[in-house]
Parts: C-alpha cells; structure tokens; sequence
C-alpha cells in the first residue's frame, strides 16, 4: 500500500464512518444552497412583479385620463371643422372624424394581425435548439 502524505495517519484509507459523514455534510450543504437559492428567486420575482403591478395601474390610469383628454379633443375638433368649412353642418365634422379613426383602427389592426401571425405559435425556438445542441454535445461526450 502506498503512503498518502496528505493523510494524518499516512494512509490511503479513511474510516467509512468518516467518508458517510463528509458526504451527509456535503448533501446537506447543497440542499441549503438549493433552497437558498430558491429563495431568492422567489424573493427576487416578487419584487419584479410587484413593480411591474405598480407601473401597469399607473399605466392605465395614465391612459384613462388620456384617452378622455382624447375625446374632448376630438369633439373640439368636430366644431372647429364645423366652423371653418361646413357652416352649421356639425354632424360633418363628426363623420370627417370618424372616418379617421376608422382608417387608424384598420392600421392598427393589420399591425396587430401581422405581429400575431409572426409570434404564434408561441415556440421558444432558440432555447429548444439550444437544449438539442446540448444533448448532442453531452451525448458525443459519452461515446469518447
């Protein structure tokens, strides 16, 4: 048997109850760090969820009081039409606007048809392809 200089008793052999122990040491030290490491993942989202919770109701009620800034501006703009070109037709003035409206809305929704046709269906594509070059990285490395 050869000597271990790093060994107290010069030995190769440590007592098996010395060898169980480091090794329930070391599952138990991982096992913390996992759920340490939970932990903060948990706490870590929940910050950003909270953030994201507090901008999104002071998105909207931003939006709200927009959108009725909006529709005294659009009804303003009705009368100014009214004034400048159809001398007491105001109902003209609403339907110029209305068609302006309907012509964003049909813009808007092609922009949305198409930004949903490129994202569905909802496929993470990369990380798929990411996880099969692994596995044939992993598995080269078992054939060696």
């Amino acid at each position: 048997m050869a000597n271990n200089p790093y060994s107290p008793n010069g030995s190769d052999q440590q007592p098996p109850a010395a060898i169980a122990q480091a090794i329930s040491e070391i599952s138990e030290k991982m096992t913390l760090l996992v759920r340490e490491e939970i932990e903060l993942a948990k706490a870590e989202i929940r910050e950003k969820l909270t953030s994201l919770v507090r901008g999104g109701v002071a998105g909207i009620v931003a939006g709200t009081f927009a959108f009725l800034a909006l529709i005294l501006i659009m009804h303003g703009i009705a009368w100014l039409l009214d004034d400048l070109f159809f001398s007491d037709n105001i109902w003209a003035g609403f339907f110029i606007e209305a068609a302006f409206f309907l012509l964003l809305a049909a813009a808007g929704g092609l922009f949305a048809y198409r930004a949903m046709q490129r994202g569905a269906p909802p496929v993470p594509e990369q990380a798929i392809e990411e996880a099969k070059r692994t596995r044939e990285m992993l598995e080269a490395g078992d054939r060696k």
